[in-house]
């Protein structure tokens, strides 16, 4: 039996799946993470073996005909060491020859749509968008990381609360819902006199992309809190204008939006949505879908099921 198998290879998890030529799903598998930014080339690399190898367990190896993995991190494998260390230990895995390394916004695209091209607009922790072109990306736009960009995502809206609360401290105005839950998430009393100083220490004293624990609250706050409201507007104004950066002015071609901040029913993507209304916006709903489809694609052609249209 021919098959493909793809792989979403994350931060803190990696999933896989067969499936064969008709859509249908030969296994599953899982691991830990596999981004060789956060974790050490071999580590990450040996994730994804062996959530392969759980995915293909009594399936014949000889009738893998691609491997396509969607890996956050994808960068990382321009280091001729760090590919090699994955060349090898994927081939000691029985799949080296066949797999092919995407970047995972171009899986999360591929989960959405079956279009060639369109644009991509991711924001989690960070925020990037793409151009896409044969299913490919081949330009950005942002994605510069949290110290030179990055704006509108997790880390610039959880830094943006920081800010507006040591904003009302220093002031010594009403704390609003936004201002008091950011206290309560780090652990201070709002009623201490350095609580100014406190909220400084314990901001700084942390890795820059803690700073997106925040976010949530602002979101929580959206309804009751103007703070609140003018970070979402912002976030979405902003991401609004990195994915439309990333577009040529007359395109057509579907947007497709990934990541938390960009949910459905988040107050950023909900805003995000209505500034793009009038394209055709589309959620990523999984990125070991979109690998596989395109596993799919190389191996038995664009006739391939899409897997919206089989899962």
């Amino acid at each position: 039996m021919m098959y493909v198998v793809g792989v979403d290879a994350g931060g803190t998890t990696t999933r896989a799946r067969a499936l064969a030529a008709d859509g249908t799903v030969l296994g599953t598998g899982r691991a830990g993470g596999a981004n060789p930014n956060s974790h050490p080339p071999a580590q990450a690399a040996a994730a994804v073996a062996e959530a392969v190898a759980a995915a293909t367990a009594g399936l014949d190896r000889a009738g893998l005909r691609a491997c396509v993995v969607g890996m956050a991190g994808a960068g990382k494998l321009t280091d001729p060491a760090v590919a090699d260390i994955f060349r090898r230990t994927w081939r000691e895995g029985g799949f080296g020859d066949v797999a092919r390394v995407v970047s995972d916004a171009e899986a999360a695209f591929a989960s959405a749509t079956a279009e060639p091209d369109g644009t991509v607009l991711v924001a989690g922790t960070g925020s990037i968008a793409g151009r896409i072109r044969k299913r490919r990306m081949v330009s950005v736009a942002g994605g510069y990381g949290w110290l030179l960009g990055d704006e509108g995502s997790g880390f610039w809206i959880g830094r943006e609360a920081v800010r507006a609360t040591l904003d009302a401290l220093s002031r010594g105005t009403a704390l609003g819902t936004l201002a008091t839950s950011v206290l309560a998430q780090a652990g201070i009393d709002p009623d201490e006199p350095r609580a100014f100083h406190r909220l400084i220490t314990a901001a700084n004293g942390e890795p820059p992309v803690r700073l997106a624990r925040f976010a949530p609250l602002v979101s929580a706050a959206v309804d009751d809190d103007p703070e609140a409201e003018r970070i979402v507007e912002q976030a979405a104004g902003l991401l609004t204008r990195t994915a439309l950066t990333a577009r040529d002015v007359d395109e057509s071609t579907p947007v497709v939006l990934v990541g938390s901040v960009l949910a459905e029913d988040s107050p950023v993507g909900i805003r995000v949505r209505t500034r793009l209304s009038g394209l055709d916006v589309l959620g990523s709903s999984d990125g070991v879908l979109g690998a596989a489809w395109l596993a799919a694609v190389e191996a038995f052609g664009e006739h391939a099921l899409h897997p919206k249209g089989v899962l």
